[in-house]
This record gives C-alpha cells, structure tokens and sequence, in this order.
C-alpha cells in the first residue's frame, strides 16, 4: 500500500491481505519472518437457539459458518493446526497474542501450551458496554480473555513497558483493561447492519501492538476479518500480512486501511529505560555535580551517607555503591539508589536520579 499521508519519518511498511484458509496460507508464507501474531480465532459458540431480547426482538449473534465445527475434537484439530502454523512463521523471539471467550481460550490455552509457547500474561478485557444476559439465567459475559505467549520460555521477547506505563498515566499497566466495545463510526455497517460480528475495537489493537512489538516489525493475523489489526499496524507504523478467507470482508479490510495515515515514525514509541545510555554514580563525582564529601539523604532524613571520591558512599556501618548502601542502612534485600539518595539543590531536597537524567540529556544533544 502506498504512503498515504507522506509525513516526516514515516517509512512504508510491509502491508499485505491474503484471502484463502489461514492455515494453507501461512504454508506459503517464509518461516521465521513474522515478529508478533495477534489471532481473534472463532469462538466455537456452541448457542442453543436464537437470542431475544425482552421485547423479543433478535439479537445479533455470531451465527456465521466460520464459528460452526463439528465438535470439540474438530475445533482442537483445527486450533492446533493454525497454532503449528503460526509458530513456525514466528522468529525465534517473536509471540503470539490470542483472544477469546470462555467458549474457547481454556482449549486453545492447553493446544498452546502443548506445542511449547510459554504464556507471559492473561489478560481480562473488561467491556465497559457489555451486551446484557436478557435471558437472565447467567451472569452478564462482560470480558473476554488474551493470552500473551512468547514462542518458548527461553525465548527473548518485546515488551514496551515504559510505554504502557506512559499510556497508563505513569502507573504500573494491570492485566485487566477496561475498553470499550467497538461501537459508533468505528463500527464497520454493510446495508445498516453489522459487516462483522466480533469487530474488534482499535484500541484495544494499539495497547497490544504498542506493548510489544517496535516500528517496522511486521504483524500476523490469520483470521483478520475487516482489518482491526492492519488499521492499527498501519497507523503505528508497523508492518503486517491479514488472512482472511471471506473476499467481503477482505474488501472491507482494504478499503479501510487504504484510508489510514501513518503517524510520523518518531512518535509511535517512547524509548524504553533500558535503552538509554547507563551513567554511573561515580561520572556525578567525575564531572562535579556532586562532589566528594557531601552528604546525601533519603527522603525521611533518616539515614545519611557521604560520598567518596570513587563514586561510593561511606555511611555509618556501610560502604559501597549508591544501591548497597541504601540497601544496607534499611536493612533491605535491594534498594534503587537513584531515587532512594537526595542532595540538597538550593535548599530543596532533589533525587540523584535528576543529575543522571541531566548527564544523558547532555550525551543526547552531544550525539
């Protein structure tokens, strides 16, 4: 597809829609190529008769013959058949996302777990519109379930956690998600009703493509629908192949995501702490931000210590880095030294950790 929006730093990326059964399409595909698989695969609903509401109106139902199989032994065969098929095309530190409900996530955990994925997460998309149980006989299914695996439990994986946590108003992200259902101009409609089903929501899409994959990674999605995951891919500037063996919804999905704009490349992902330049203590003491003999403190001014001329701290019945010092005055198994120790700054107490923060800017601008 080509460049849409033509903005500064965007790159194109791979971005292809297959239409055909996901499991002989990944045979064609190269294995080892793809970063991250996100599969919404059918639900096996397994529904006894039409849902009404209490004015007896019908709902709309996943009644589609894609969701039809001929029992558990025929939904595992095929589950397993299009997990194989995924691994395979995974490189060695790539995963695999899938979603489901309580229908079909506890079969395709075991098959999962079976052919050796590790499972890194749940997680609990709570929908905070969900539809109500009009019959009333059970309690409202108001979440779905992802399961989040690397492609085995050695293997390296990305997890942009600085990321989420910048998503998550600088808090620790939880595994349970509160998100909407896809509803409003979102919602894809074919003749005033529904084109599919079990759309699934962008943003849901954009917390798991933003958590763990980087720009120009390139995204699988065997059973792609209306192209939820191609939009978003596009979007973030990630690359991705769509398999999807109904030629409507292809359709759909191609027209949809001719219409994203890319984002400028350097605003799809805040860089991770882990790849920022490591400063140590003792470069403070090198460049005289802190010099030898000033007496840092923790935030209670409980405990003090002195720092030395090689970049360590001398306090009372401890000496070493910034770290086994805070550590051992607590008594404490470890303790972060950067932001346990403060200084004095004009008469306010301030964090070491701004004085780093200060050398790497500096370093930054330098490069």
């Amino acid at each position: 597809m080509p460049d849409a929006g033509g903005q500064r730093g965007y790159k194109e990326c791979k971005a292809e829609i297959l239409v055909g059964d996901c499991v002989a399409e990944m045979a064609a595909l190269p294995a080892g190529s793809v970063d991250l698989v996100f599969a919404d695969p059918p639900y096996n609903l397994q529904l006894g008769g039409e849902l009404l509401r209490p004015n007896h109106s019908r709902v709309d139902g996943v009644e589609e013959d894609w969701d039809r199989f001929d029992g558990f032994a025929d939904y595992d065969r095929f589950t397993r058949a299009w997990l194989e098929a995924a691994r395979r095309l995974l490189k060695p530190d790539g995963a695999l996302w899938v979603i489901g409900s309580y229908h079909n996530i506890y079969r395709v955990g075991s098959q999962l777990q079976d052919l050796g994925f590790w499972i890194l997460n749940d997680i609990v998309w709570r929908k905070s519109n969900p539809m109500p149980n009009f019959r009333g006989r059970r309690f409202t299914n108001a979440h779905e379930t992802l399961l989040w695996c690397a492609r085995s439990a050695e293997a390296r994986y990305t997890f942009n956690y600085e990321a989420m946590k910048a998503l998550n108003e600088e808090l620790q992200m939880r595994s349970d998600w509160l998100i909407p259902l896809c509803s409003g101009p979102e919602r894809l409609k074919r003749d005033g009703k529904k084109a599919h089903p079990t759309q699934k929501p962008e943003a849901l899409l954009h917390r798991i493509l933003l958590a763990s994959t980087k720009p120009g990674d390139l995204v699988l999605d065997p059973f792609f629908g209306t192209g939820t995951t191609g939009a978003v891919a596009k979007r973030l500037n990630r690359g991705f192949i769509g398999i999807e063996r109904d030629a409507d919804y292809a359709a759909l999905a191609r027209q949809r995501i001719a219409a994203i704009e890319p984002v400028p490349a350097e605003s799809t992902l805040l860089p991770a702490k882990r790849e920022e330049p490591r400063i140590p203590f003792g470069t403070l003491v090198e460049r005289g931000l802190l010099k030898p003999g000033t007496v840092l403190f923790d935030a209670s001014r409980r405990f003090t210590a002195k720092v030395r001329a090689d970049g360590t701290l001398i306090a009372a019945e401890a000496r070493g880095s910034i770290h086994r010092v805070g550590a051992e005055v607590q008594g404490a198994p470890a303790c972060n030294g950067w932001v346990f120790w403060h200084f004095l700054d004009r008469g306010r107490p301030v964090a070491i950790d701004v004085l780093r923060q200060k050398v790497r800017a500096e370093m930054g601008t330098a490069h």
